[in-house]
């Protein structure tokens, strides 16, 4: 690793001299080859964007998570929501990224194109908003994301509630992270040793989790954050722990998270949300995943509200996401990358989503294995 290379990689990165120094711990550390599993999408864009997976030594291998909620919300969650945005009298709502992720057969912006009133908002309250300035129309929010999305889609729920609004109305699709670390590490082709966990949703959820699975599975984890320094803190972290034979849950992003997290937020899920079994987007279902309205809250599932029917959903024969999302494959191994499948004509999510693994592959240029 030269400093040539790295000064290239990190050009313009305020705390490169500091990364570049725990780079050189990592080398002197690493005797053996480690796959570490970043959970999270926005590290993995991280990751490509500084070159880290280009500096680290060649005994580790990152391997990209299905960290990306926009790439694991559920082929069938995607078509209820077209089924919904074509409902006459129905203003459908969603953050941007949504917008472009193809259904069995059309994407939400292709019902906007059709004449749906399909709109992105920035915040779940956005569309109270909405329905409360169109008492006429019903409102739905497509309630994406992990844990750290949660509480946002939770208090709008229960703002709904307290202004009497009976056209406002989610469509519950959140996935939680350590029963997905379940299923990957549970997984017969699992080949994880060693997890960078997602510095967002420990904020949180704290990692109070984390130390039963690191343990059943004998796996360490580091929680990191997003900038290239968290990143390759954590990295040396978990390695450190490789290397000596321990299994732990470190914390390389201790100005921003703490071993209990947020416990107004985990509260505030507890009143609106229960967890529940969810499918996700080639994996599979995954028990007690997700999370779904409650009792007292069922008036606001818009699976509830509209009578959506059976969906039959049909996936692309040739897209790879769901062997990407599990670590198996890498995005440049599948037939269609870059040709059938790029940013502007994606195949699958993980193409359409700022933090997907092939979006980044294909941003940054990593096209093969060197």
């Amino acid at each position: 690793m030269s400093e040539k290379t790295t000064a290239g990689y990190l050009a313009g990165y305020r705390n490169a001299k500091l990364v570049r120094a725990v780079l050189g711990k990592i080398h002197q550390v690493v005797t053996q080859p480690w796959a570490l599993m970043e959970i999270c999408g926005g590290q993995t864009h991280a990751i490509m964007q500084y070159g880290l997976d280009q500096l680290l030594p060649p005994e580790i291998e990152l391997v990209h998570g299905p960290g990306c909620p926009v790439c694991v919300t559920s082929l069938e969650l995607i078509d209820q929501a077209l089924w919904i945005a074509k409902q006459p009298d129905v203003i459908f709502t969603s953050f941007g990224d949504m917008l472009r992720v193809p259904g069995s057969r059309e994407d939400l912006f292709s019902v906007r194109a059709s004449g749906g009133q399909v709109r992105v908002v920035y915040a779940p309250m956005d569309a109270v908003k909405i329905a409360r300035e169109n008492p006429d129309k019903q409102v739905v929010f497509f309630a994406i994301g992990f844990e750290t999305t949660a509480p946002a889609n939770a208090m709008a729920v229960i703002q709904a509630e307290k202004l009497g609004l009976k056209n406002f109305s989610i469509l519950p699709a959140n996935v939680l992270v350590p029963p997905a670390m379940h299923a990957i590490l549970g997984s017969p082709n699992n080949r994880i040793q060693g997890f960078l966990a997602a510095g967002h949703v420990c904020a949180i959820m704290g990692y109070w989790e984390y130390p039963p699975i690191a343990e059943k599975y004998s796996t360490p984890m580091a929680v990191t954050g997003f900038e290239p320094l968290d990143l390759v803190n954590g990295i040396l972290q978990t390695v450190q722990m490789l290397e000596e034979g321990r299994v732990a849950v470190e914390n390389a992003y201790s100005r921003v998270v703490t071993y209990e997290g947020n416990p107004i937020a985990q509260k505030m899920l507890k009143q609106v949300f229960i967890p529940v079994d969810r499918n996700w987007r080639g994996i599979g279902t995954i028990p007690l995943s997700g999370y779904g309205l409650n009792q007292d809250y069922q008036d606001f599932d818009a699976t509830n509200r509209f009578d959506i029917g059976t969906i039959q959903t049909e996936e692309s024969k040739v897209c790879i996401a769901g062997k990407i999302l599990q670590g198996l494959k890498k995005p440049y191994q599948c037939p269609a990358f870059g040709t059938l499948c790029t940013p502007q004509t994606p195949l699958g999510a993980p193409m359409v989503s700022s933090e997907g693994a092939c979006a980044a592959h294909y941003r940054y240029g990593r096209t093969t294995n060197d």
